[in-house]
């Protein structure tokens, strides 16, 4: 997952290729809960690992319930059987609506029937969010719930810690046009307390029903038929309780599958896309984005668990859609609006203004900076995407919502090549914390668009960790060609060789298909760490003297050309910016005086336990410098155009500051 503070696409080209998808959100919080509340043992399968999870899974462990992690995505649950065995605790649930509500109801009932007294908060976003008309509906049954910060929003009290009465026989009233988790919430919660019939009133229409659809499958999986009267009446049979399915398969999120339908739709492919984990006859309401996609222009095919996406008219065909239905998946199409020919109109979405954030009007904010005309109201926004010339390169504000940041990584395959920022995308753990490693592994981008900063350098300059700071603050790959010349010359001699010109070819053979990767830090030949073996001078000494030979240094080039992959690539070394990557936005010729390199170089070796003469070390250091400025192939010079940063006197934060200065001014962001 990028934790990084931004996140760079370059301009996208095509896409091809196959995803797995996470499990439903929507499905895992349900299903964990219902398992905590049923009588036996649940083992719960390909259950989605998000924050949103994280938080409903460290609720119920408070509460007393058991969870064995089985590994992969796999959990036990030991269900509680719909009793309390923990009567007081306090909850923090983040930002998790699909915990806040349900465990709300649930506790709300089990405190009044049995004695208890829990405190549920969340951060400042979720003390944002209405809750009013499900502690209302709460209230009426008897449930002692205080409000305490805002009145209608969370932070909230349940319970008083002693038992009260509850009022079972009359019609609990909710309204339907605010968000279906009140009503999901309910209808969880009231089994555990259903002596007899209890009745559910829904009040003016009721939004989202595909989301109701999926609480009442998932509650008949758990022993509890719920009938309903059309989408007005619901009832809760008397007697009902919940027992265990014994497992439980998660289905793959469909509101996530939307993006990849969105890109199979948007991108040229030979291949097409293929979404794995979905399939069209999910239980998932937001599987009904493929009609919207097909209404748009794409080509959809599907089995039980698949789907396959290619483009098919283009530019994409505006429409004009009542998004009830899909309401979180609808966020995709406002996007692929981008492509579309004419306005596009997504009405029946004023749920949207009650999500992670007022997703309307952030929606609006961010479609405007990347030049599309917008049109917004109280539950409808219109766009009309940019003339071909009128695209803006934008740095997108995600708000904290991950449906912003995963939408909106599809205008990196805007029409005039332009590149996207995507501000804190971490914020897709809530429902896909490998969202961006899946994008990337199903599209391109031509190699001259993905940008590569190249540090160049003397020895113990500092250059590979400067490299590897820049990488982790950019999400960038890292490529530390010294390293590469190191591991080669362990590889030679762990296979017999000499380091000698008489195994020359030899050598170049072995470099070409060099299986190495970096692991931040860590160097991995054939998947084994092999840091320490290639940092020390000897490791030192061996890569000068393999550098020195044209035809491995040759086969190296291609190896390290390959490292250039998306979003971007942070290159360190010799030559990097003159040789191997020439035409890099950025060069950064890294120096200090020999002097000051003997010293770090002498500190670091004592640290490690080393012992080293200063006088030594500096009479390496120059013969090094020496040798590596006078060789005939690829000397160390600094490019033309590469800007000279001294670090004699700068430590390493002053030093990725400076050359993350020199970036952002290459940046064409500013202002957006």
């Amino acid at each position: 997952m990028y934790s990084t503070h931004f996140l760079d696409l370059p301009p996208l080209r095509s896409a091809g290729g196959s995803v797995t998808l996470p499990g439903s959100k929507s499905i895992s919080n349900r299903v964990l809960l219902l398992a905590a509340l049923s009588a036996g043992e649940t083992t719960l399968h390909d259950l989605l690992d998000s924050d949103d999870t994280r938080v409903m899974l460290a609720a119920l462990e408070t509460l007393g319930c058991g969870i064995e992690r089985l590994g992969g995505h796999s959990v036990k649950v030991r269900g509680l059987a719909g009793a309390l065995p923990v009567k007081a605790a306090y909850l923090f649930l983040g930002n998790a609506g699909t915990a806040m509500r349900p465990l709300t109801a649930a506790l709300a009932l089990l405190a009044a029937q049995q004695g208890g007294k829990f405190e549920l908060r969340g951060i400042a976003r979720m003390h944002e969010r209405p809750i009013g008309d499900l502690v209302d509906g709460l209230r009426q049954l008897g449930c002692p719930v205080d409000y305490l910060g805002n009145d209608g929003y969370p932070p909230l009290r349940l319970g008083t810690g002693e038992t009260a009465a509850l009022q079972l026989d009359a019609p609990i009233r909710v309204r339907g046009n605010v968000s279906s988790q009140f009503l999901t919430a309910l209808l969880l919660a009231l089994p555990l307390v259903a002596s007899q019939d209890i009745q559910i009133e829904v009040v003016g229409e009721l939004i989202s029903k595909p989301y109701i659809e999926i609480t009442l499958k998932l509650l008949a999986r758990f022993g509890v038929t719920v009938k309903r009267e059309g989408w007005q009446r619901f009832i809760i049979p008397a007697g009902s309780r919940y027992t265990s399915p014994g497992s439980l398969h998660v289905e793959g999120d469909a509101s996530s599958a939307s993006y990849f339908v969105a890109l199979g739709a948007i991108a040229e492919s030979e291949q097409g896309i293929t979404i794995q984990g979905v399939g069209l006859d999910s239980i998932q309401g937001d599987i009904r984005f493929v009609e919207a996609a097909q209404a748009m222009g794409a080509v959809v095919t599907g089995s039980a668990n698949s789907l396959q996406i290619r483009r098919g008219a283009w530019p994409l065909k505006a429409i004009d859609l009542d998004c009830n239905h899909i309401p979180d998946a609808a966020m995709t199409l406002a996007v692929m609006a981008l492509y579309a020919d004419g306005t596009t109109t997504l009405r029946n979405i004023e749920s949207w203004r009650v999500k992670e954030t007022d997703r309307i009007a952030a929606m609006a904010c961010e479609l405007r900076k990347l030049g599309a005309s917008v049109e917004e109201g109280q539950d409808y926004i219109k766009v009309t995407p940019p003339a071909a010339d009128g695209w803006r390169a934008a740095s997108i504000h995600t708000y904290d919502d991950h449906r912003v940041a995963m939408c909106f990584s599809l205008a990196a395959f805007n029409p005039v090549r332009l590149p996207l920022r995507i501000e804190d995308p971490k914020c897709v753990a809530k429902t896909f914390p490998d969202y961006f490693e899946a994008l990337f592994s199903v599209v391109q981008a031509d190699a001259e668009d993905i940008p590569v900063i190249c540090v160049d350098g003397p020895t113990a300059s500092g250059k590979g960790t400067l490299a590897s700071q820049l990488a982790a603050r950019l999400g960038y790959e890292l490529l530390d060609s010294g390293a590469l010349y190191r591991v080669t010359a362990h590889a030679a001699l762990q296979a017999g060789l000499t380091l000698e010109a008489g195994d020359e070819a030899a050598i170049a053979e072995l470099a070409r298909a060099l299986p190495v990767s970096f692991d931040g830090d860590r160097v991995l030949l054939s998947g084994q760490d092999v840091t320490d073996a290639i940092r020390s001078e000897t490791g030192g000494m061996n890569a000068s003297k393999v550098s020195v030979l044209p035809a491995v240094r040759a086969a190296l080039v291609e190896l390290q050309h390959g490292f250039r992959r998306l979003p971007g690539l942070v290159a360190d070394g010799r030559d990097m910016g003159t040789v191997i990557f020439p035409e890099a936005p950025l060069k950064v010729f890294l120096n200090a005086s020999a002097e000051q390199r003997a010293v770090r170089r002498h500190k670091q070796l004592i640290s490690k336990g080393v012992s080293a003469r200063l006088e030594d070390l500096l009479a390496d250091l120059k013969e090094r410098d020496l040798r590596d400025t006078t060789r005939k192939s690829a000397p160390l010079l600094p490019a033309q155009d590469a800007l000279p940063l001294d670090n004699s006197e700068l430590g390493i934060e002053e030093s990725v500051q400076l050359v993350l200065s020199w970036w952002e001014g290459r940046r064409p962001f500013q202002g957006a």
